[in-house]
């Protein structure tokens, strides 16, 4: 299920009540503030002859103010052998930065699973500075070295820091 709703005391409370009440439960989440708004995801376990119920439950939460949508999972996906990594950019803000490193890691087959990013002044000019952590996990055979160029080129060209290391080394 994701959810959006305006940030306030209690929202995580409203849903989790709803969610309980009707038979679910909650399994994981990810949950965030972003400009205001309340905004997440959350793995529900429900049985099916509940189901109904829970979702109609749900979307009755839109009379207060929520965007709500859910979709059916059967199983939890298997995990599979690919390198977990985490990777930091940290350098002045400007449109695309995100859109090349992405593009630069799905080229190889990496999946970007995580990514948190912000914009602040830079201490010394008061000019934007962009900032992003992210985890992702690497297939085995990509080529570490063509990669760090490939991020190299990337940070050059955009005068960002790009940083990648092994998730178990960090």
């Amino acid at each position: 299920m994701t959810v959006i709703a305006d940030d306030r005391p209690g929202v995580v409370e409203v849903l989790a009540d709803v969610i309980a009440s009707n038979k679910g439960n909650w399994l994981e989440s990810q949950l965030a503030h972003l400009h205001g708004k309340f905004s997440g995801i959350v793995a529900i376990a429900v049985q099916e002859k509940d189901l109904g119920q829970l979702q109609g439950a749900l979307q009755k939460l839109s009379q207060q103010g929520f965007a709500i949508s859910s979709q059916l999972v059967e199983k939890q996906p298997t995990r599979n052998s690919a390198q977990p990594f985490k990777l930091t950019i940290v350098g002045p803000d400007r449109p695309g930065i995100i859109r090349e490193v992405s593009k630069a890691l799905a080229k190889r087959g990496i999946n970007l699973v995580e990514l948190s990013s912000e914009c602040s002044s830079m201490p010394w000019s008061g000019e934007p500075m962009f900032t992003a952590h992210g985890q992702a996990h690497m297939p085995q055979d990509v080529n570490l070295a063509e990669l760090g160029d490939a991020l190299d080129t990337i940070a050059e060209e955009l005068g960002l820091d790009i940083a990648f290391e092994d998730r178990q080394e960090a």
